[in-house]
């Protein structure tokens, strides 16, 4: 990535296992797209007083050029209330990695030249 990562932790507390797989997973996203200018991941416990499941809520913008932002967003549903952090912030990489899939297939198709056009 062109720019580093940014990682915000709200009303959750940071460890350094967590640090590890968002990196790791930010990592992966290059591979799929190199011209990455902006990645924030933003981690957070939204509803303090919640007292029953998963609480947690994981959302990731991406910035892209020329202009482009995507964003992934999980929050458990119901059936997921009892699933760990870890796999919230697995589930919104791999929804953005099919973002950015997109993305740059989009764009592979806009840079297509014909001979016959002036």
């Amino acid at each position: 990535m062109q720019l580093p990562l940014e990682i915000t932790y709200r009303g959750v507390h940071k460890s350094d296992e967590l640090e590890a797989l968002v990196h790791a997973k930010a990592a992966h996203l290059d591979k799929f797209c190199d011209h990455i200018s902006r990645c924030d991941v933003i981690i957070e416990q939204p509803n303090h007083a919640q007292q029953s499941g998963s609480p947690f809520r994981v959302r990731i913008d991406v910035t892209v050029p020329p202009g482009h932002e995507l964003v992934a967003d999980e929050r458990p549903t119901e059936h997921e209330m009892h699933e760990p952090l870890t796999k919230l912030v697995n589930d919104a990489f791999k929804s953005m990695e099919r973002q950015l899939k997109e993305l740059v297939q989009r764009q592979r198709r806009d840079v297509k030249h014909h001979e016959n056009e002036r």
